[in-house]
């Protein structure tokens, strides 16, 4: 892993995380208005607008200055073309982070979400210090889980039927690392 202070980006040989900008939104808005991402996120709105894209993108900034959350797009280090997103977010109290990440669909099995992931994790624990990164997932996507495990997270729980997506109740299973420890 490289980490840029200047440029704020993160590197490795095939990606470079850096933070989103507004021409970012256009292709934001082809990757997530899709139902396969949208049924895999906990947040994300179906059908998604370029209103969505650019509402989420205006406070990256400002939340990366202020250190309480780090949203990077993740992007193809010779092309600059966005496969998709990845956040971790800052609980200073605790000294802890959350890590969650999409894809795009077509961009899926090529290995980019586990690659973007160990470079978060990295930067979580090297440069912010953390103590703890936590990650969690539908247990309908088991190959987030698949993620998570590659980068050296242990299960350390399931919240049972814990939200409701499209009427329907879906576990959380919650995965987590402590530095130093894996």
């Amino acid at each position: 892993m490289a980490y840029n202070r200047v440029k704020n980006i993160i590197t490795s040989e095939r990606l470079i995380l850096r933070l989103f900008q507004t021409s970012d939104a256009a292709k934001v808005t082809t990757l997530c208005n899709n139902y396969n991402i949208y049924k895999n996120t906990l947040y994300l709105p179906y059908p998604y607008s370029q209103n969505d894209a650019l509402s989420w993108i205006e406070n990256h900034y400002d939340n990366y200055i202020q250190d309480n959350s780090y949203e990077f797009a993740v992007t193809d280090k010779e092309t600059n073309e966005v496969y998709g997103a990845i956040a971790l977010s800052n609980n200073k109290r605790f000294n802890q982070g959350e890590l969650a990440y999409w894809i795009g669909e077509p961009y899926w099995g090529k290995g980019y979400a586990t690659e973007a992931a160990q470079l978060i994790l990295q930067f979580a624990f090297e440069e912010k210090k953390m103590h703890k990164v936590f990650a969690r997932y539908f247990s309908s996507n088991p190959a987030s889980g698949k993620v998570m495990e590659k980068i050296g997270m242990e299960k350390e729980g399931v919240l049972k039927e814990h939200i409701i997506k499209d009427g329907k109740y879906e576990n959380l299973v919650y995965y987590g690392i402590i530095n130093g420890k894996n």
